[in-house]
């Protein structure tokens, strides 16, 4: 791809990001960002084939802007699961302010609009990985929470992470980025991450398993 095609797909995708956030998810027509852009329609169809893969591609732009594998790099490279649980909560109360505008426009417009919808369930999908890496790590550990399943634990995390959670509990509740931090890793580590008194009796019915040769002294 030249520079000059590299250009043009760039400034297409920062008109798409600022039509998402001042006009909504169901309001950005490929004809609209040709005209922000100040491209012919069919220039736009040259780089994004659909109007789907226009908006996943905005949506993942803004992530690159925001240098989100960076903002990652404490969760992925946290010596332990609960580390690892920590530090994405930690990413994510602090991620979800940047992108909350694209976010709620998407959010608007999926319910009657595929296109918005095929983006947001993009930004999902990747939430939800996030989250599954997370509970993996722990389980690894031996530190997931009895009676929690990994599949059971990520869906859980996730929903407790949803977009919409988020919004209430800061935009009505008038919660802060620190307390929302705070507040959801305390209750994400409560309700996922063995305590110690669990650990210690998991380990102690490890040692009394059939099957397990016992020395003396």
């Amino acid at each position: 791809m030249s520079k000059r095609s590299t250009d043009t797909r760039s400034r297409i995708l920062e008109a798409t990001i600022a039509k998402l956030e001042s006009h909504g998810g169901a309001g950005v027509r490929m004809a609209d960002i040709a005209k922000a852009t100040g491209v012919s329609r069919q220039a736009v169809y040259l780089h994004f084939s659909t109007r789907s893969e226009l908006l996943i591609a905005a949506a993942r732009h803004l992530d690159d802007k925001l240098d989100v594998d960076g903002r990652l790099a404490p969760s992925r490279h946290a010596a332990t699961g609960r580390e690892r649980l920590k530090r994405y909560i930690e990413f994510w109360g602090r991620y979800v302010p940047d992108i909350y505008g694209v976010g709620k426009a998407l959010l608007l417009a999926e319910a009657d609009d595929e296109a918005a919808r095929e983006a947001w369930g993009d930004r999902m999908q990747a939430l939800r990985d996030g989250c599954r890496a997370a509970i993996d790590a722990l389980h690894g550990d031996g530190d997931l929470a009895p009676g929690w399943s990994r599949p059971g634990a990520t869906d859980a995390l996730w929903m407790l992470l949803l977009v919409p959670n988020w919004e209430h509990l800061t935009q009505r509740c008038g919660w802060s980025t620190e307390q929302y931090i705070a507040r959801m890793t305390m209750l994400a580590e409560a309700s996922f991450v063995m305590a110690p008194a669990e650990n210690s009796a998991v380990d102690r019915a490890r040692r009394r398993a059939p099957g397990r040769r016992h020395h003396a002294g």
